[in-house]
């Protein structure tokens, strides 16, 4: 959501603001000018009002005076009948205006590069050696099948396409990365463990920004839920109508759940194997703070991400998002790809995103900012950032791949080994 003060005050820049997002300039100017006939229905109610408040003020004389009030209270309920005709206008206007803005995305940080699609991305740093193989490395699906851990046909029988079961082993290997990633979050990065609902309503979903644009990939409910796309939702509006104290802030939220999307837009994408699932599990995190420390909290929550991979030894890379690939409620978004040499590409495991005020809007989440006078300060809006960390399924796509041998087996990463009774390999 966003505010209005800064498309009255300077539409051009706004408009410019939203076309480096490739939203139609004359849908911008249909706005700016459903935002003036706000202004302009305001105003005129204002107006309205105060004339209303003098013809009481003229009647309640006369009658101390002992004079006729008919024709006075006339004219009363003439501007009375004005008042609930521009009320009718204004909440036209307001609807409009509303609906308009509820499909723009946020406002781009001035870093985030111009472009149209992912080509355009920039990357920032890398980490890790890309192993040479001395055959052609294999796809995590060619490895799980002939492991006989990796079951397509069933999950097909059971629920249909793009679910997979996972048995034994890689079975204990999933939930082992879930909770190595959760623990480091918890333990070393300061984060607050959740568990939160996996079912939400459309409030929760329309604060932070699934709602209206991107209903289409969302799973509802019979009795109008949706099960969450991301741990986001849930974890984000627990600020939702608060005024939260300064003084506890930043607040840091992480949470292990399954995440469910209709991948409606990626028909032939990923169709083999384990990328792009209707259901998989996610370990997020969440930030909300001040806007004078959400970048550094950017970058902070990256570094979390970062850390993960890391301690997994997973060559990766970080990528700044352009214009054309920032998700709708992001001002600044870094992806961490991890190397895939089944694939031979980076592909990405994380995104974390700073959205800066724009759910909080959505939400009416705010804080109270240090008092410097008298008088208690103001509440204003937090800004709230969300982050995997990092995506479970992925990772394991990414320990098959990077960790594969010659036989097929698939040797353990060493900070996995403990959870997995002290197996070394798999096999």
């Amino acid at each position: 959501m966003h505010d209005l003060k800064i498309l009255r005050d300077d539409p051009e820049a706004f408009i410019a603001a939203m076309g480096r997002r490739a939203v139609s300039e004359v849908a911008l100017r249909e706005i700016v000018v459903a935002a003036g006939e706000v202004r302009a229905h305001t105003n005129a109610m204002q107006r309205n009002q105060e004339d209303r408040n003098k013809i009481a003020a003229q009647i309640a004389q006369l009658l101390r005076e002992g004079k006729d009030i008919a024709a006075t209270q006339r004219q009363g309920a003439q501007e009375k009948a004005l008042g609930e005709r521009q009320q009718i206008s204004l909440t036209d206007s307001q609807n409009r205006l509303s609906n308009a803005l509820f499909q723009l995305p946020n406002i781009l940080d001035p870093e985030v590069p111009d472009g149209a699609d992912e080509t355009a991305n920039v990357e920032q740093s890398q980490f890790g050696l890309i192993r040479n193989f001395e055959a052609p490395p294999k796809q995590h699906f060619e490895l799980g099948e002939a492991l006989g851990l990796m079951d397509f046909a069933t999950a097909g029988k059971i629920a249909g396409s793009r679910f997979t079961l996972l048995r034994g082993d890689l079975a204990r290997l999933e939930r082992a990365l879930g909770q190595f990633m959760l623990d480091l979050h918890v333990t070393e990065h300061g984060y607050t463990e959740i568990a939160p609902p996996l079912m939400v309503n459309e409030a929760a979903m329309f604060g932070t920004g699934q709602l209206p644009k991107f209903e289409e990939d969302l799973f509802k409910t019979t009795d109008g839920r949706y099960l969450i796309p991301t741990a986001e939702v849930p974890l984000t509006n627990i600020a939702a109508g608060e005024i939260l104290d300064l003084a506890k802030l930043p607040l840091r939220f992480t949470a292990l759940t399954p995440s469910f999307r209709s991948e409606a837009g990626s028909a032939g994408r990923d169709t083999r194997g384990m990328l792009r699932q209707h259901q998989f599990w996610k370990v997020e995190m969440v930030s909300i703070t001040t806007p004078e420390t959400s970048a550094d909290e950017h970058e902070r929550m990256t570094r979390c991400a970062e850390t993960v991979l890391e301690r997994l030894e997973l060559p990766y890379r970080r990528m700044l998002l352009c214009a054309g690939d920032t998700g709708f409620s992001s001002a600044k978004t870094y992806d961490l790809e991890v190397w895939l040499p089944g694939q031979g590409a980076y592909r990405e495991i994380s995104s974390c995103s700073n959205c800066r005020a724009f759910q909080a809007r959505r939400m009416n989440a705010r804080y109270r900012p240090a008092q410097s006078g008298p008088k208690p300060a103001k509440p204003d809006f937090v800004h709230t950032l969300n982050g995997s960390g990092v995506a479970v399924g992925r990772a394991l796509i990414a320990v098959l791949e990077n960790y594969q041998n010659a036989d097929g087996s698939i040797t353990i990463p060493e900070v996995l080994r403990p959870a997995m009774g002290g197996k070394t390999r798999i096999g």
